[in-house]
């Protein structure tokens, strides 16, 4: 399945279903907000342990969302992404587990663990899982 993704100025995730399920996890309540300061607190963490496969889904997780930007886990299933979109901000996506192919501005390029590829602003780009993979998504809002 390939979700579509849209962006919208007031940076709400769109996503769209095709087939099978997602979960999306953006969006807080005010109490959740609270509740993050103290995850927020000085602490250790590994980052691939912040967010679970669930199959046949993309799964994601708010880390930070602020005005300057945002952090943000996901986990592709095997065989999901997104569909190709662009966003206002430039993007850094990080592989922190498997395999995804990204396309940016018509060229594809395959990464794994470690990888990191920058994703400029205004610029169509989409995402697929050749294997299930996880990933960090840091996008600056300048």
């Amino acid at each position: 399945m390939i979700v579509n993704y849209s962006s919208s100025s007031t940076n709400d995730a769109h996503f769209s279903q095709h087939d099978s399920t997602f979960i999306i996890c953006d969006g807080m309540s005010q109490q959740e907000e609270i509740g993050m300061k103290d995850e927020l607190a000085p602490k250790v963490e590994r980052l691939v342990d912040l967010v679970s496969y669930q199959k046949g889904s993309v799964v994601s997780r708010t880390i930070l969302d602020k005005n300057a930007g945002t952090v943000t886990l996901f986990a592709f299933d095997a065989g999901e992404g997104l569909s190709e979109h662009t966003t206002p901000y430039d993007a850094m996506v990080t592989i922190l587990d498997g395999k995804a192919e990204i396309k940016i501005g018509g060229e594809t390029f395959l990464l794994g663990e470690g990888e990191t590829i920058v994703m400029p602003a205004d610029v169509p780009h989409a995402l697929r899982a050749v294997e299930r993979f996880k990933m960090l998504l840091v996008m600056v809002k300048a």
